[in-house]
């Protein structure tokens, strides 16, 4: 992007109006300017002076998300009008940006956590707190970002902070821990190693259940099936239960998820062993 004074410092104006007129250059707002391959949530954000946040400013920071906003997500300050036409195709948010984060265009990395802790669901909002962590953003600038928030939302926003664990690996491992989290009794934690046989992606350690995240990318041809199948197979010989869900149950069938992995928990709770710590505990 750059303003029109930037512009024409650079070129003749005669040739930054024929930019313009052959549609090289594209008009965001008054006194801006952008290439037309400009993706959709920075031209949104320029366009109405306002900056990236939530699920868009994630996406700037590199990281992992449920699923990519609908919409661009756009934060403006306080008691700026926009039409409803200005807006129209923007998820649009009032609030107050900083100055560096107006100048950057997009909000911070801890403010990016915090709000989409606060305004997501829970399930977005963990795949995102997991994935600053994975990046080096630490829970304890989070938590004290936490405790500076007004009253509404201060709360979810710290659950999640609190909940989120950098070992995991990716956004549909999260969302899946963030299916299982509040059934009664589990305990799952992501990445933990069984042996020497491998890590799956969530284990309750004190139950012997595992649930795995399976997908095409990891299972595009015969020998990285059969390496999981006897990977799997592995767990169960070491008295585990294996659960594998797709991506679209973690995604668009959740309760399915829920209800078969509070069954399997239940029945082991029943009917198995449990690991030596945790009967001691």
């Amino acid at each position: 992007m750059a303003t029109w004074s930037e512009l024409t410092a650079a070129f003749p104006r005669v040739e930054v109006d024929a930019a313009i007129a052959e549609g090289h250059l594209v008009r965001l707002r008054r006194g801006r300017y952008g290439l037309p391959g400009l993706d959709r949530d920075r031209a949104a954000a320029a366009a109405l002076d306002g900056v990236r946040d939530r699920l868009s400013a994630a996406r700037h920071w590199g990281w992992g998300v449920k699923l990519p906003p609908e919409r661009a997500q756009v934060l403006v300050p306080r008691g700026r009008n926009v039409s409803s036409q200005r807006r129209r195709g923007i998820d649009l948010r009032w609030g107050s940006p900083s100055e560096e984060e107006r100048r950057l265009g997009v909000t911070s990395q801890v403010q990016t956590v915090l709000d989409c802790a606060r305004f997501l669901e829970f399930d977005s909002a963990l795949a995102v707190a997991d994935s600053a962590l994975r990046d080096g953003v630490t829970r304890t600038e989070l938590l004290l970002a936490c405790a500076r928030l007004p009253r509404t939302g201060r709360g979810t926003a710290f659950r999640v902070v609190e909940l989120a664990d950098a070992r995991a690996a990716n956004p549909f491992e999260s969302v899946l821990r963030a299916i299982v989290i509040d059934i009664p009794g589990a305990a799952f934690e992501p990445q933990v190693w069984i042996g020497s046989i491998g890590r799956p992606d969530l284990v309750d350690r004190c139950r012997r259940v595992i649930v795995e995240g399976d997908s095409f990318e990891f299972h595009s041809d015969a020998t990285s099936l059969n390496r999981d199948m006897e990977r799997y197979n592995a767990f169960v010989a070491a008295e585990h239960a294996v659960l594998r869900f797709g991506w679209r149950h973690a995604m668009f069938q959740q309760d399915y998820v829920r209800a078969t992995v509070a069954g399997v928990l239940s029945a082991r709770e029943r009917s198995v062993r449990r690991c030596t710590e945790c009967v001691a505990a």
